[in-house]
């Protein structure tokens, strides 16, 4: 295979060798430096205009879908990516996905259909887009359910959320992690796909109206590249880390909150739009952005602006007077306006003893309550704890006489089996139907403190049915696509979410993507043979001096500190995550990445 002309010429790697970390990058067909972008003529050049390529920028759950869809025809795929790690926020959230009549809610005694799903999102979404909703509740049985289970993924159990008249929010094993997890495995057994970490897209390359490629930074070299293509689909997630473009498009009818906090993924800062609206792209619906009412700070940097999602639905939310003021079960829909209202922006979470169990921290690396006791439920800082709810109120700042009132009113609500003033339960109830919720009166008590947190874009980089962005005419802009959250799931959502309408939309876009790159080409593909990448080491401390590493932050390596600062604390072995590296062979050193999927719940469990 080595010998094939077809690896010569299109196939550079470079390794770099790194605490025992062999980072390979994969520089696909076309790429070439940026002071030389001539490429090579004669045979070569003639051969390499015949064969597809496509670069991806972005590695998450949408990107991934598209490389994989691609891949398995035999395209050659070149995966760019400012991260080291594959994933983006998706392999960091809860991982729920609302798919329509499915085995598994079949074997609940849940009766569902496309129809009924349509209904649900037209009317919760408000102004969702028809067209691509009906797509996705037709098709996301066998498009999203069947597909990831063929790949591994399984889904263990269906969870209520607000707006479905039927339970749809699919949980899988592992949460986030588990549900990317067995997509990139599939993309490493296709040789075909190449995955360049720790390179940043800067801009989109064009030749007489139609975008060629891609301009890069290599993060950890500060050197630029250009990586040329037939297609570039565009997977950078979306802008919620940004908290200047979150005010920019803030929404007008709404107050801008002197406190929010971010809470997507790291690079969610919109540079997919920035792309985009450089190569002439439309940007549409920017303010409806999906953002949560649970927002508490990141115990782990305290003094920045990152935050948690943090719940207790066992418990009740008041304003800073001590007062109920919102239907909790109804979520950001119901939640999010009643907040803004509110002179002080903030809300205090109250539970007790008795559903302490049930207080959740969305995310794959928030799983062990050990780890949520101990640097949340523990942590004066954000939750106060006492034995009355008069002390709880004083430390909290709450007044009192009227937290008491509340809390007195609450339980007689819970004994009557009706929430007579917010709707939160009764037997009239269709949805969230919290006929059982407990009374607080099991001491001790407590109460944390919630500002608003960024989540998701419902807005995003303007694209026609086949993802293909489009200008402002609505005219789309050959060889250039969009998926997932850049995109605004495509509209599915309209002003408002059903939950689990997020990760979803993200795998649906990115096949149709890959779709109509397959549909346009004339040329025939081939089903790839998976490879697998060479394995083998040892003694690594000999060679690699880690803690020297990590102590000055450099660009391009975020994951690996933060994964190698938790080896040091834990004072882990090196091979706990790089067995494949032992014994160690000298031509044979470098990183298996398939290999390397199995030692991420290390960091991140992804159990409830």
């Amino acid at each position: 295979m080595f010998n094939t002309p077809h690896f010569r010429t299109f196939f550079v790697r470079w390794f770099f060798v790194l605490s025992g970390v062999v980072c390979v990058l994969c520089l696909a067909p076309g790429v070439m430096a940026a002071e030389d972008s001539s490429g090579s003529e004669g045979d070569d050049s003639k051969e390499r205009s015949r064969q597809p390529r496509v670069v991806i920028v972005g590695a998450g759950i949408s990107g991934l879908s598209a490389a994989l869809e691609l891949g398995q025809t035999g395209v050659a795929v070149t995966v760019v990516d400012m991260s080291s790690v594959f994933g983006g926020h998706a392999v960091m959230s809860q991982g729920g996905v609302t798919i329509v009549d499915t085995p598994l809610q079949d074997e609940s005694g849940l009766s569902d259909s496309p129809d009924l799903a349509y209904s649900d999102f037209m009317t919760w979404g408000e102004d969702a887009n028809a067209g691509w909703v009906r797509q996705y509740v037709d098709t996301s049985r066998q498009e999203l359910y069947d597909w990831l289970t063929n790949l591994g993924v399984r889904f263990k159990k269906i969870d209520t959320a607000p707006g479905n008249t039927v339970d749809r929010f699919h949980q899988p094993v592992g949460r986030g992690i588990g549900l990317v997890t067995p997509i990139y495995r599939a993309c490493l057994k296709h040789d075909n796909i190449q995955f360049v970490w720790n390179m940043q897209a800067t801009k989109l390359l064009s030749e007489e109206e139609r975008v060629v490629g891609i301009e890069a930074s290599e993060l950890r070299k500060d050197e630029t590249v250009q990586i040329s293509a037939d297609h570039v689909i565009l997977a950078t997630g979306g802008f919620q880390s940004n908290l200047d473009m979150v005010r920019e498009f803030w929404p007008q009818e709404m107050t801008f909150p002197e406190r929010i906090l971010a809470g997507s993924g790291r690079n969610s800062v919109g540079h997919g739009h920035r792309l985009a609206q450089a190569a002439g792209g439309q940007l549409v619906e920017m303010d409806r952005q999906w953002n949560y009412f649970t927002g508490i700070p990141d115990p782990r940097h305290p003094d920045g602006d990152h935050g948690l999602s943090a719940a207790n639905m066992y418990g009740i939310i008041v304003n800073p007077e001590g007062r109920r003021f919102a239907n909790l079960h109804n979520w950001a829909k119901a939640v999010m306006p009643a907040m803004l209202q509110q002179k002080r922006v903030t809300i205090w979470w109250i539970f007790d003893e008795a559903s302490k169990p049930e207080f959740v921290v969305s995310g794959s690396d928030w799983s062990d309550f050990k780890k949520v006791e101990r640097l949340i439920l523990d942590n004066p800082a954000l939750v106060k704890k006492a034995d009355t709810i008069e002390e709880l109120a004083r430390l909290a700042g709450l007044p009192p006489e009227n937290l008491i009132e509340t809390i007195e009113r609450y339980n007689h609500l819970v004994d009557s089996g009706r929430d007579d003033d917010f709707g939160r339960f009764g037997p009239d109830r269709t949805e969230y139907n919290n006929t059982a919720s407990p009374k607080i009166n099991t001491p001790p008590y407590y109460a944390m403190q919630s500002w608003p947190l960024t989540r998701k874009s419902m807005g995003g980089v303007a694209v026609d049915r086949e993802c293909r962005v489009t200008d402002r005419k609505g005219t789309p802009i050959p060889g250039l696509y969009a998926v997932g959250e850049l995109t605004g799931l495509v509209g599915i959502n309209g002003k408002a979410a059903l939950e689990g309408t997020f990760l979803g939309p993200c795998i649906l876009t990115g096949r149709v993507a890959a779709r109509s790159i397959l549909a346009h080409s004339e040329i025939p593909f081939n089903i790839d043979t998976p490879q697998t990448v060479p394995s083998s080491t040892e003694r690594c401390a000999d060679c690699h001096d880690i803690e020297s590493m990590i102590e000055t932050p450099r660009e391009g390596y975020w994951h690996f500190e933060q994964a190698h600062r938790r080896v040091l604390q834990q004072e882990l072995n090196c091979l706990q995550c790089h067995a494949e590296l032992a014994p160690y062979d000298e031509d044979h050193h470098r990183i298996d990445r398939l290999a390397l999927t199995s030692t991420c719940t290390g960091c991140h469990a992804g159990e409830e």
